[in-house]
């Protein structure tokens, strides 16, 4: 297995925790992961990738092993002039970017400002754009980011014990210790405002996500693989129909029984994706 070394990298929020192979390769690969995940998604891809890229992942503020502030905001656009701030002190190039989840919006905004330094895309279960007028996301988001979400969040780990359950697909068991992964990140409850947050912003930040979405064009010329779990009860395959649509050249693997975790439950699509 690649070893790799935590390093730390103060923004404004706290200090935030990455990950880094520090591979001696001219192509990167940056990991970026949701909610309520970590960096920790990644490790079994990395170990496969690691000695022929530089592997990169990074914990957001409030997850894994970042600060976990409860006076900050939390929201995705936050999270991502994080990762802007990191990657640009790296000063990366070359790069294949892995999103899913809120790391789709949170990498995408890295890469729609610096299309250049993108080498390929590779996108598992996310969105880009404005969801505000579903009915589905409406009552997820004001069931999790509510006062009874925040509530059972903040008391009883909902969002990890519960959510990461029922989006999980069945070509790969949540063992207890894959489950571990999530329901370990936030022990103790006054750091579990990021996992109430994100649902939030699902309608929360739609003026966000649409600015995004208004500057897709910028993706059209990058190479970019989806590698989709169709079981995903988050991201159904309407979402990835959508995708197709808008970008028709980019390659695109259906993963029947797999769900949300797409990075866990099918890491050799993922690795192979990457290798592509």
């Amino acid at each position: 297995m690649t070893a790799t070394t935590k390093q730390r990298f103060d923004v404004p929020a706290g200090t935030v925790t990455y990950f880094d192979t520090r591979t001696p390769a001219d192509n990167t690969v940056v990991f970026v992961h949701g909610n309520p995940a970590s960096s920790a998604e990644f490790m079994p891809a990395i170990a496969q990738l690691g000695d022929s890229y530089r592997c990169i992942a990074i914990d957001h503020i409030g997850f894994g092993d970042s600060d976990k502030p409860t006076d900050w905001d939390y929201l995705p656009k936050s999270h991502a002039s994080n990762l802007a701030l990191l990657l640009d002190h790296l000063d990366l190039d070359n790069v294949t970017m892995v999103v899913g989840d809120w790391g789709g919006p949170i990498g995408m905004s890295w890469a729609l400002d610096n299309p250049n330094r993108i080498r390929r895309l590779v996108i598992t279960n996310t969105w880009l754009w404005p969801v505000n007028r579903s009915l589905y996301y409406q009552g997820f988001s004001r069931a999790m980011g509510g006062l009874f979400g925040r509530y059972m969040i903040r008391n009883h780990n909902l969002f990890a014990e519960r959510v990461v359950k029922s989006a999980w697909g069945r070509a790969t068991p949540l063992s207890p210790e894959l489950h571990k992964l999530f329901t370990e990140v936030h022990p103790v409850r006054d750091q579990r405002k990021g996992m109430w947050v994100f649902p939030a912003e699902i309608v929360g930040s739609t003026k966000w996500l649409e600015s995004l979405w208004q500057r897709r064009d910028t993706l059209r010329d990058l190479d970019m693989s989806f590698v989709w779990g169709m079981r995903d009860v988050a991201f159904r395959p309407d979402i990835l129909k959508k995708w197709s649509r808008e970008f028709p050249d980019a390659d695109v693997v259906r993963l029947a029984d797999v769900g949300h975790f797409v990075a866990l439950e099918a890491t050799q699509h993922l690795v192979e994706a990457i290798n592509r």
